[in-house]
């Protein structure tokens, strides 16, 4: 039976201390809640290791993270499992790889199986139909599905003239409702999602251009 489990992580890395072979699975709800389970029913959980469950949760300053506080400090993490796939799709269709980094921390915060109640699929969240046009045969492959979101983002790109924010809109709420409009629409959920790109992508950036040169180049070095 399902069970989803809210617990201190270090309790749970003692209850696994015996059990090497355990796969346990988390996702983070929309209120910064931690889930746990050893048997996922939906594409919202992921597999995490031990040293992860032990990685304190980022806090503000008044003792309390906002959501703001959690994506932001999530992003600056700039996380690289997936970087030489974002690389490579990067290149091919010339979009900066952090924007396409943003797009996936706000689509599907980085878990390769997510799915949303709409359909869409993996980590840029490409809907069925998208993912046939783009001729991704398997949306939960990261190479794949990257490189089809990194494509038909390069194509928003070129209709709306570069134009980031009603790139953005068109992404979430599709490019007929821009169209119709000619702005980003009175969509609370697409607003929301274009500031929220956005910020995830000032925050990659300025990770970024923290990081020491020598490890800039060891990623770049990875990705070809």
């Amino acid at each position: 039976m399902h069970r989803a489990l809210l617990i201190i992580p270090c309790l749970l890395t003692m209850a696994l201390a015996g059990s090497a072979t355990a796969a346990i699975y988390m996702y983070v709800d929309e209120n910064g809640v931690r889930h746990f389970t050893n048997a996922p029913v939906n594409g919202n959980y992921r597999q995490v290791r031990l040293e992860e469950l032990n990685t304190p949760r980022p806090r503000s300053s008044g003792g309390t993270a906002t959501a703001r506080d959690r994506e932001i400090t999530a992003s600056r993490s700039l996380p690289t499992r997936y970087d030489r796939h974002i690389e490579r799709a990067a290149r091919a269709n010339r979009v900066d790889p952090l924007l396409i980094k943003a797009i996936i921390k706000a689509e599907s915060d980085f878990d390769r199986y997510a799915v949303s109640r709409s359909g869409a699929r993996g980590l840029m969240q490409l809907m069925p139909e998208t993912a046939r046009e783009l001729r991704v045969t398997n949306s939960f492959d990261p190479a794949q599905n990257i490189a089809g979101g990194a494509r038909y983002f390069r194509k928003l790109l070129d209709a709306y003239d570069g134009n980031l924010d009603l790139s953005l809109a068109a992404y979430n709420a599709g490019p007929g409702r821009v169209a119709r409009n000619g702005s980003v629409p009175r969509i609370r959920e697409t607003r929301q999602y274009v500031r929220r790109v956005l910020r995830n992508y000032s925050a990659f950036k300025k990770a970024a251009g923290n990081r020491p040169a020598q490890e800039k180049s060891r990623a770049l070095a990875a990705a070809r």
